[in-house]
């Protein structure tokens, strides 16, 4: 689905979202009433110091307003743009402060909710998508927050390892499946039925937290997360 398909499914009430270069604002208009401010990196751009800090701005004057009103961040990306030019002018450093800026707005009161619907990798992944409160996707959606020849370049195994851990254990592994099956995606949207359905029943459920060690936990991909939630809330350390 283009973007322009998800937004006419999304919201039938309509919409003013525009794109500018590769990047998406607007907002849009929920059919029992409400707005929901739309922001996005689309076309499989690979972001980096202009778009983080740009979306940065928009997320943060949103944050500054008091009406609530949910943000959906439409995501197909690359990963960041790993340029001299911005690693010179603080690449990671722009990124945080953009996955600050989406703290923020949750904070502030703004449920902050991703829908992937294409590509997305490394630092930009983790960046938008992960730093929101909620992160859903669409079947085709192919996420990795690192491909596995970078990893073997990172930890110094063989590939040949890494591709059999991959086969095992979702941790190791990029992809949509196995991203759902370690609780980074909360659930895969159909998109035969009309979106705007799903988007109103996640807004209608309260905000639960972060579940995903516990979604990670209960779909197998991470086995072990239940156990150190646990001990890390007996400890005192969830918030610290």
């Amino acid at each position: 689905m283009t973007p322009a398909d998800i937004l006419t499914s999304l919201f039938p009430a309509g919409h003013d979202v525009t794109t500018s270069g590769a990047l998406l604002r607007g907002t849009a208009h929920l059919d029992g009433g409400g707005v929901v401010h739309v922001l996005g990196i689309v076309d499989g751009a690979f972001p980096g110091v202009d778009e983080a800090v740009e979306v940065a701005g928009d997320v943060l004057a949103i944050a500054a307003r008091d009406d609530a009103s949910p943000i959906l961040f439409l995501l197909d990306s690359g990963s960041q743009r790993m340029s001299r030019r911005d690693e010179l002018l603080g690449l990671s450093e722009t990124l945080a402060h953009l996955a600050k800026a989406l703290h923020h707005a949750s904070n502030s009161g703004h449920r902050t909710i991703a829908l992937l619907y294409g590509g997305t990798a490394a630092g930009a992944f983790i960046a938008t998508a992960l730093a929101c409160d909620t992160l859903v996707a669409l079947p085709g959606a192919h996420p990795a927050v690192m491909d596995l020849p970078s990893m073997a370049r990172v930890t110094k195994l063989p590939l040949a390892v890494l591709e059999a851990k991959a086969e095992t254990t979702p941790v190791f592994a990029p992809g949509l499946d196995n991203i759902v099956a370690t609780g980074g995606i909360a659930a895969v949207w159909d998109p035969d039925q009309p979106l705007a359905g799903s988007f109103a029943a996640l807004l209608a459920a309260p905000p639960a937290g972060d579940l995903r060690a516990t979604l990670g936990a209960e779909r197998g991909g991470r086995p072990k997360a239940a156990a150190i939630a646990a001990e890390v809330e007996r400890l005192g350390l969830a918030h610290g």
